[in-house]
């Protein structure tokens, strides 16, 4: 029985940091005796960097599978977390993101913490997540145009500048609202705060299971997000009021044209994306962090609420306002009231 770990190292080779950082994290690797594995892409990025005897890892396909790895450390920004999770569609190979982008909010730790997240996968010291996402389905004419899937989001918008997007949205089988707009997103808890997000919609925590649909500068009076039922059935149909064309994006990455006529359904999906996290951190306090929030003035819960008694709030008696001659003050009448 082959007793080998192998881990995927996944970079943004077009970044030097990202690069210096796979180097480290695939030597730290071999001095723990665990295999680093890097695409064929990736790896021959890195050796025309540093040069073929400098890079230890071993190409994937190469002698070992996709089905055979441990996990998959990313580095890079949440566009590689989802280039990663691209690569093992299907299977139960989890992801464990170092952020070294912008915001991150797939990215369970920083750069600066790259030394001690490695040392975390070699003494297998975390903890799996799935994070749910969505079947997508567009049919163009009558006809099955593409089936996919996005762990964010699938985005209609409109591929003309100069014309706003006729749609028409419905749910479970009925249609809600038909208006213009520059485009719809229906995402997923781990999208809200990603396109949803930028387009206005609500911040939903990673284990609530819904789905979201939020249009994208409609003009409409009803136009607002919506959450609804993970057993419920998004749909967009493109009109064809102005004969304008749409495009339909998922996570950002994989696009298809929308003619007029475009129908584009989705639905929960089976096959959920696993996510490794070294440490149990509240949704919250991520957000606090990734968008730098304001807290100053918070006291927390207080302490032993359970068993603390309920005491009588004291009330106090407004003082009488007293004339300098001793008498008591007439109280201001309440104007425009009628007894």
């Amino acid at each position: 029985m082959n007793m080998q770990r192998y881990v995927l190292i996944l970079a943004h080779t077009g970044r030097e940091d990202s690069m210096v950082a796979a180097l480290q994290v695939c030597e730290q690797l071999r001095a723990a005796g665990v295999r680093a594995v890097m695409t064929a892409e990736d790896l021959a990025d890195m050796t025309t960097h540093f040069g073929p005897l400098n890079v230890p890892a071993q190409e994937l396909d190469d002698g070992v599978t996709l089905a055979e790895l441990e996990l998959v450390m990313v580095l890079g920004g949440d566009g590689t977390i989802l280039r990663a999770a691209e690569l093992v569609r299907g299977l139960e190979v989890p992801l464990l993101g170092v952020n070294l982008g912008h915001v991150g909010f797939l990215a369970e730790s920083e750069r600066a913490d790259l030394a001690q997240s490695v040392e975390w996968v070699v003494r297998r010291e975390y903890t799996v997540e799935e994070r749910m996402t969505i079947d997508v389905t567009l049919w163009v004419a009558g006809a099955k145009a593409a089936h996919t899937w996005a762990l964010n989001e699938v985005s209609v918008e409109k591929s003309d500048r100069e014309r706003m997007l006729e749609v028409v949205t419905e749910v479970d089988g009925r249609p809600l609202s038909a208006f213009g707009c520059d485009g719809v997103v229906m995402a997923t808890p781990t999208g809200s705060t990603a396109y949803a997000f930028s387009a206005g919609g609500p911040i939903v925590w990673p284990e609530v299971d819904a789905m979201l649909m939020v249009p994208i500068s409609a003009h409409a009076l009803f136009a607002r997000p919506l959450v609804v039922s993970p057993q419920s059935t998004l749909a967009v149909e493109v009109l064809d009021r102005t004969g304008a064309h749409g495009v339909m994006w998922c996570d950002g990455r994989r696009s298809w044209p929308l003619p007029p006529g475009s129908r584009i359904e989705v639905t929960r999906s089976a096959t959920p994306v696993r996510l490794a996290r070294t440490r149990q951190v509240p949704f919250s306090a991520r957000l606090v962090r990734k968008f730098e929030l304001p807290v100053q003035g918070w006291r927390g819960p207080v302490p032993d609420a359970a068993s603390a008694g309920t005491e009588p709030i004291p009330v106090v008696q407004a003082k009488r306002r007293i004339a300098p001659g001793g008498l008591p003050l007439k109280q201001p009448k309440n104007i425009g009231r009628q007894d």
